[in-house]
This record gives structure tokens, sequence and C-alpha cells, in this order.
């Protein structure tokens, strides 16, 4: 039972000009990206000595908006231009001048720019592409980090750039891998593999003999007639005979990320001291794992680091338009939900313009840059870096992407994220410990589910459309939405929800159908799209789909697979519980119909395939009881249509949430107005408790929010204003109206007691 007390928070909201160093805890980094005058990264002034009264300016009018930390940078190139010979000019400069400012710096690491004195110690250490074609280095990408000199140089470099930042109070923590891949920072004409150098491809073999033991495994796992490992290499085309190969080239790679991110991570001085992160372009759930540059997988790499995260770019120059509501939503619960709820560093959040030669996007506002603050903190964000103060000053993206003019004239976008930034510095011992609250629902992730067809023949985007579509349904009735690896799933931790969704699941491994299974069993509800477990996880078809005994789990199997361009599955007249409002309803499918049989004598009918002349059709949607848990099998993909068409196929996000409200699904906070575009998070901690509402409509919303009786209707406080905020008793709760302004937040905060 909890007991609630008021405390006294004003005091909370006070203005301090104390100077925050990394010795003040807890502390929650909120920066911008600075590396010494206008300088871009990953680039260097070259003679920081003469512009150091200006960077001392810079760094004071940073932490006078109320920002408390800095992103500073080192590039290899330029600090190791003679092998074993550093210059730390720079670092020291930019280190010594934010403590003097009152900021803490996290020092983000690029070996990819990489010395001309590598190429020439290591003739071979160049990337080659699947066609042979050998990359040398143009400023970008560096070289090959299989290969054990230079592996054993960027090691040396991170060891001595952590070792130089360590004598400096400033010095807060190190990421030490910008936006991994295993080529970073370059682009080509064509589609690319990389990489095919022999360090590679024996890294490559090693892994395989590890995996398979033999040679003669190996060619029956891949339908190869191998005489010895030396003639091992990667795939470099697909065929239709097998794809185990391909699928193997593609976990390899997503090994070799974590563990070429380990190697950096550990290379650093006094790990565990300080934390060490990394952060992805995007977070995992937006991307496919079939990029030939090696997407990441989020959730290996969170395991090596202390603080993972990710690059949030909503108004991306490079992106075909800009992210909706749902999409930063999905990508913040998806890096998140990677970080196991240790928090995760928002390494670069998007503070102005996105440009990209020729191209522009819409101005990035001073709202912009409050709301995606207040959004990535609200997904439990550890450390939050604007990219950056001033616009990039050269390359493609010249002029864009800054938070202030690039000579220097402040913008209402730095002030309203310094004002952001400084109600969190200012409230250190509120934020560090607040934690989302736990997720009722999860989607599953698996890479796997990319890799159906092979290499070359994907499911191109159908497979992030699922995912996202369900979310999106969720997400409109303000639901809080975690995603579960495969890996936790087959680690069992699929029980801590009341429903599971599994996306585009043509290709399942048997351990994760043995474990969902085993979730339905313990009394979860598995709602999962067509054609569970078609392949295996080595690409092989099963004999009955749904596969690896997933057919018994949900009382039916494939009877006809149709493909179609337009699928509908018509909800039975009879439906009732949380379905009864979709009674007679037409719902739409994607991709193609996967006409069902009934097998299980518990088996219930919930929609069904249109018949002929009006008969009723073969069912389309299938609900069985197994063990103390329920089992929905839905023969197409209704959420990926939703994504595709959330107007046209409404009725299929409808349908999405009422089988999860059917587990007893339901949002914390039930909101009277602004569906789909406002939404509530709660962030927790032993002391408090903190409310975040967000409107991200472009137009006004008023929207009363109405709570369950375990939130208090004492006084909460407003943290932006320091307000007293007053709930209303309502019949089941607490409520409360808040007028939103256009793409507004509110952030309320009360002080607990537990007993």
């Amino acid at each position: 039972m909890r007991v609630w007390s008021i405390a006294a928070v004003a005091g909370l909201l006070l203005f301090s000009s104390a100077p925050l160093t990394r010795q003040a805890q807890p502390f929650v980094p909120i920066g911008v990206w600075y590396g010494g005058g206008t300088a871009r990264a990953p680039m260097l002034a070259p003679e920081p000595a003469a512009e150091r009264d200006a960077w001392r300016r810079d760094l004071q009018t940073i932490r006078s908006l109320g920002f408390n930390s800095i992103r500073g940078w080192v590039d290899w190139a330029t600090t190791e231009p003679v092998r074993g010979q550093y210059r730390f000019e720079a670092l020291d400069q930019l280190l010594t001048l934010a403590g003097g400012a009152g900021l803490t710096v996290i020092v983000q690491v690029y070996p990819e720019s990489a010395p001309a004195w590598l190429a020439r110690q290591y003739p071979d250490a160049s990337f080659v592409t699947d066609r042979g074609d050998r990359i040398d280095s143009q400023a970008a990408p560096g070289y090959c980090l299989d290969h054990p000199g230079v592996r054993q140089d960027v090691a040396a470099f991170i060891k001595a750039v952590t070792a130089r930042a360590a004598a400096h109070a400033s010095f807060y923590g190190l990421d030490v891998w910008s936006e991994p891949h295993i080529v970073s920072r370059v682009w080509f004409h064509e589609p690319v593999e990389f990489c095919f150098c022999p360090h590679t491809q024996r890294r490559f073999r090693e892994w395989l003999s590890k995996k398979y033991g033999t040679v003669s495994s190996l060619n029956r796992a891949w339908y190869r007639t191998f005489a010895s490992w030396e003639e091992v290499e990667a795939p470099r085309y697909g065929t239709d005979l097998s794809h185990s190969d391909f699928i193997d080239w593609k976990t390899f790679v997503a090994v070799k990320l974590q563990e070429d991110l380990k190697l950096k991570a550990d290379a650093s001085s006094g790990r565990g001291a300080r934390p060490v992160g990394s952060h992805a372009d995007a977070p995992a759930v937006l991307l496919s794992p079939l990029s030939g540059f090696g997407n990441p997988d989020d959730w290996l790499m969170a395991r090596v680091v202390d603080h993972y995260g990710a690059s949030i770019y909503p108004r991306d120059a490079a992106a075909p338009a800009p992210w909706s509501p749902v999409r930063l939503a999905a990508a913040l619960d998806g890096i998140r939900s990677a970080t196991a709820g240790r928090g995760w560093w928002a390494g670069e959040l998007q503070a102005g313009q996105g440009a990209m030669a020729g191209r522009v996007t819409a101005p990035v506002t001073a709202a912009d840059l409050r709301l995606w603050g207040w959004a990535a903190l609200s997904r439990g964000a550890r450390a939050i870096s604007y990219h950056a103060w001033y616009p990039r000053s050269s390359g493609y993206a010249s002029n864009g992407y800054g938070m202030i003019e690039l000579d220097g004239t402040l913008t209402d976008r730095a002030r309203a994220a310094g004002e952001f930034a400084g109600i969190v510095s200012r409230n250190p011992a509120l934020f560090a410990p607040l934690r989302p609250r736990a997720s009722q629902v999860a989607v599953v992730y698996s890479r796997l589910a990319y890799m159906a067809g092979g290499s070359r023949v994907g499911p191109d985007t159908t497979v992030r459309d699922s995912m996202l579509g369900f979310y999106r349904a969720m997400f409109e009735r303000n639901i809080q939405v975690d995603f579960l690896h495969a890996d936790d799933v087959i680690d069992g931790r699929a029980g801590a929800y009341k429903a599971v969704f599994l996306a585009y699941p043509l290709m399942l491994s048997e351990p994760a159908a043995q474990a969902l299974a085993a979730y339905v069993r313990g009394g979860g509800t598995l709602i999962s799209e067509a054609r569970p477990a078609w392949n295996d996880q080595r690409g092989h078809a099963n004999a009955r789909i749904p596969g690896f005994g997933l057919d018994e789990v949900f009382g039916a199997r494939e009877k006809t697979l149709w493909p179609a361009d337009r699928v509908t599955m018509v909800v039975e007249p009879s439906a009732d519980g949380a379905l009864a409002g979709l009674a007679g309803r037409t719902v739409a499918g994607h991709q193609f119909a996967e006409y069902l049989e009934i097998t299980g004598q518990g088996t219930r009918v919930l929609a069904r395939f249109p018949g002929e002349d009006g008969a009723p059709g073969d069912p389309a949607v299938v609900e069985s009881v197994h063990g103390s848990g329920r089992a929905i099998l839905v023969g197409s993909f209704p959420a990926a249509a939703f994504e595709a068409d959330p107007e046209q196929a409404r009725a299929s996000g409808d349908l999405l949430v009422a089988l999860a409200a059917g587990a007893g699904v339901g949002p914390e906070v039930r909101l009277d107005a602004g569906a789909g575009v406002v939404e509530t998070r709660f962030l927790e901690s032993e002391d408090a408790i903190v409310l975040i509402g967000i409107n991200h409509a472009d137009t006004a919303q008023t929207v009363t929010m109405a709570f369950g009786p375990d939130v208090p209707e004492a006084i909460w406080q407003n943290m932006e204003t320091g307000g007293a905020v007053n709930f209303v008793a309502g019949p089941d709760g607490p409520t409360y109206t808040y007028a939103f302004r256009p793409r507004d937040v509110v952030v309320l905060m009360i002080k607990k007691a537990l007993r």
C-alpha cells in the first residue's frame, strides 16, 4: 500500500550558478556538441591556443543558458599524426575551459579518422568490398579493425586519450564509437557489402569453427563441399538453394560489432572509474540488419558498455520524410528497451535544420527541441547531447544542424533547450534515479525476420512496418510498449508481459518458438501475424505451418496461402468481449492471406476471409486456450497494413488494440481527447513520481487525464513554472485537465513516501 506525503519541493527549482563537475553526484548530463570554435566533428581547430578566449566565451554562454555538459571530441589523425606522438592541446584546452565554466565533458573518440601513417604501417589493412574493391581512407572510414595491428593501435589511441582526459576534473565519461558500423562515414554509388579483406574472412572462419566444430558440419549446413577452413568465405551473392551462409554472415556481423565495441570500451584507461558508452546512428528497430555496412544489434551492443544509445534526428535531410510522432516514440522506446532499463545516452539529438547539399528539411523550432528533450527523458535517457552548438562548418551538410548561427547569434532553440537542461541540472537528485514504469505489452524484435528470402530479396520494410503498426495502435491509446529481443524471449523474459506481439514471424528459431509456447502455457497472451516459423533459423522450411509445434499452441494450421494486393478479413458478427465493438467490421491485411484450418478442440474463430456468395469464408483470425494462456493467430499482416495507411486501415489498428485489451492491456492514463497525438509517461523513483505529458500535434489540444486510484490527488508541482497543480477527484481516481499549446509539454512532479 502506498502512503503519500506532500514534500516541500519549491527548493528543487531554485536557480544555481555553482559549477557542476563530474564529482557532483547524482548527475544527468544535458548538453551540446562543442569541440572548440566552429570546427565540426570529427575535425579539430588547427591552432586551439589562438582561439582560447573565443572558446571560453562559448562555454560560458553554454553554461549560462542552463546546460551542464558538452560533448567534445578527438580524432585520431589530428591527435596522433606520428605513431606514438600525441597532440592533446585541443583536448586539454577544452577540458580546462569547460571546467572553469562549470561544465562536465563527455569525450567522443573518432578512430575512423585515421592517420596516414596507419596505411604505411599496415598496407594490407584496407577495407575490401564484396566485389574485391579496396577502399583507401579519405579522412574516413579508416582501416579494418580486424587487422591485428590496427586493433592494437586503435586500443592504444583510446587508452592514451582517456588517460589524458582523466587528469581533468571536468572529464565525465567517454563515447568510444559514434554510430558503429563495419564501415562508417562514407557513401557509395551502389550497394556494397563489407568486409572481404583477409583479416575479416579469417575472423569469420574462426567464428564458424566455434559454431560448427568441423568443416563437415559446415558443409551440411551450407550445402557445400569445402575441403578445409581456408576455403571458406562469406557469401557474395544469394542463391535459391540455401541461404544458411547468408544468415551466418549477418549473425557474425552483429557479434563482430559487439566484440569490436568491447575492445574499444575495454581500452579506456581506468575502465569502471567513469562511464563508457557508444551510440548507434538510429535505433535498431528502425533499421534493417541486411545493410552491407553492418547495422548493429542494439541489445548486443548495450551489454558491453555502461551506456549505449542512439542518434535521434527526427528531421534529418537524409530521411525521405520527417519522423511522425509514432516514429519518434518508437525510436525512443526501441533504444530504451535495448538497454534493459539501465538508462541510455541520446548521443546526438538534432539541434537545427537538416541540410544535405541542396536539400533541406522544415526548420527546427524551439518547441521541437523542448519536446524532443522531454520525450527522450521520459524514456529514461541518462544523458542528452544536442548536435550541435554551431552548425556544421563544412561537408555536404554545411550550415545545417546547428543550435545557434554560425556567426554566434543565439536562437530561440538554444534558449528553449537551455531552459529544459536547466531544470534537470538544478534537480540532479530528483532526475538521476527516475526510471520509466514497466510496460504491459511487448513487440518481439527478431533480426531473423528480415532474413526470410535471403540476400537482396528480403521483406523490404514489412518487418519494420509490422512492428511499428502494432506500436502505433498502442501509442494512439496511450499505452507504453517495449521491444523484446528474441534472445530475451528465449531467456524467459516474455513472462513479464500480459501480451506479446509477434510481427512478421516467417522466420523463427526453434528455441524462440519453444519459449513462446511456454509463455502461453504459463498464462501469457501471444498475438501473432501470419505464418509463424515457416522457416527455421537456418532458412529451412518447417513441415507444418505454424512450425515447431506452434500449430498446437494456436489450435490451427495453414490450409491455403493466397497472394493478394488487398487482403480483407471480417470480424465475426457474434464477437464479444473486447472485440464486441468490431463485430461485422472489415479489417485490412497486407501481402497475403493465410486461410486457416482449425485443429484444436477449443479453438475459436474471431474473423474470417470473405466467402463466396455471402457464405462464411475460411478462418482468418483464431484464438486458442493453451495451458493457462491464450494464443491468437492472424492470417495476414494487419499491423503492416495499419502502419502503411493508418486512415484507410483504421479497423486494423482497432483489431490489434482489442486483441491486447482482451489480455488486460490498457493505458495507465486515460485521455479524453488528443488520441494519437497526446501521450503521457510516468518516471518513478523511491522518492518521487514525474508525469510528462506531450502534445505531438501542430494544433492545440485540451485534454483531461484520468488516473487510477494509486495516483495521489495531493498537490503536484509544475517543474517548469514551479506552480502548484491540483488534481480533481473522479469516480475511478483523480483527473487533471491541461490545455496543451501546439507541440507542447507539461511536466508534473510529486514527492512521495513509501511504507
